[in-house]
């Protein structure tokens, strides 16, 4: 019997909540994909790490892997390296984290290595600390003996990394060689690799920047207070908002201002551009993400070094 006080929904309702139930398939679909992935690694390899940045994506995957092992704790340590150039809003949430979730941390410092004089440490307006990561994460995985690195990283961030598999093999020197990667069919992982060698897993490799947006949404993942509208002073260089800091030396004729912006993804300060945005909620970021026509790395300035340059570091070890 119809009721007839009952609202009936008109058809851009009917419309909207099939969308909406359509996009909550899409994401488990995703989610299932990722935990299955993480899972096959715990059974594969004998002593796996997971990699931390503070970024949204490292912290989708350790909110996956969390998911994967309830009600257990992650079986695995955090590795981060630090270069010491980090938002500090992003270190605070590391530790929080850490500490909330009952997990082991391992920090590899490039501070450090460059105070030992392992290192050296680049000058200039452009310096930058990113190549200095490569040594420090293949020595950081050498001593903790690990055959098996998880990290956020997805293919549509950058070409090179669309060339990367979900179980993708590094030499005895930690090197990739994309054009000597295993076939992957019918979700089986070949994870077999000689005394020396380890794998780097890419468990989101087909997630997009809107996915993990609307995944930490409906999950209600937190994350670091950069990522949401604020006000900031920066800088402009070669059309990028960069964050003021003391790390950063600006040129005479760059200015500093305040304004509103926020993140899209999370690196150095030195590098890694912010956007101007009033986008200070996870839905508006949403929406922000949706229009866009500029991708999330467009402002990091190290992969603006040479076409090649993201390639040319995954090459020599970088994540």
């Amino acid at each position: 019997m119809v009721n007839p006080n009952e609202k009936i929904p008109s058809v851009e309702q009917k419309m909207a909540n099939k969308k909406t139930d359509y996009q909550l398939s899409y994401l488990k679909e995703l989610e299932a994909e990722s935990i299955f992935i993480i899972r096959e690694v715990a059974a594969q390899f004998e002593k796996p790490v997971l990699m931390f940045s503070g970024g949204k994506d490292s912290i989708l995957m350790t909110h996956l892997a969390m998911k994967a092992f309830y009600p257990a704790r992650i079986p695995f340590p955090l590795l981060h390296v630090d270069t010491g150039h980090n938002f500090p809003e992003a270190i605070t949430f590391r530790d929080e984290l850490v500490e909330r979730l009952g997990v082991k941390l391992i920090v590899g410092d490039v501070q450090k290595y460059i105070d030992e004089g392992k290192l050296v440490d680049e000058k200039g307006y452009s310096a930058s600390r990113n190549a200095l990561q490569i040594p420090v994460l293949l020595e950081e995985l050498e001593k903790g003996k690990f055959d098996a690195a998880l990290g956020g990283a997805r293919r549509d961030e950058e070409k090179a990394r669309a060339k990367e598999r979900f179980f993708s093999h590094r030499d005895e020197f930690g090197q990739w060689d994309p054009k000597n990667q295993r076939p992957e069919l019918w979700n089986l992982f070949n994870g077999k690799k000689n005394f020396g060698e380890h794998f780097r897993i890419f468990p989101i490799s087909n997630w997009t920047e809107l996915d993990v947006w609307q995944y930490l949404h409906v999950e209600n993942v937190p994350l670091p207070s950069v990522y949401y509208a604020h006000k900031r002073v920066v800088f402009e260089r070669d059309g990028v908002l960069l964050a003021h800091n003391e790390f950063t030396p600006r040129r005479p004729e760059e200015e500093l201002k305040e304004m509103m912006v926020r993140c899209r993804t999370m690196g150095d300060m030195t590098c890694t551009g912010v956007w101007e945005s009033d986008a200070d909620t996870m839905e508006k970021i949403i929406q922000e993400v949706a229009t866009t026509r500029t991708t999330e790395r467009g402002a990091r300035a190290d992969d603006k070094r040479s076409e090649t340059a993201m390639e040319d570091r995954k090459k020599k070890g970088y994540f």
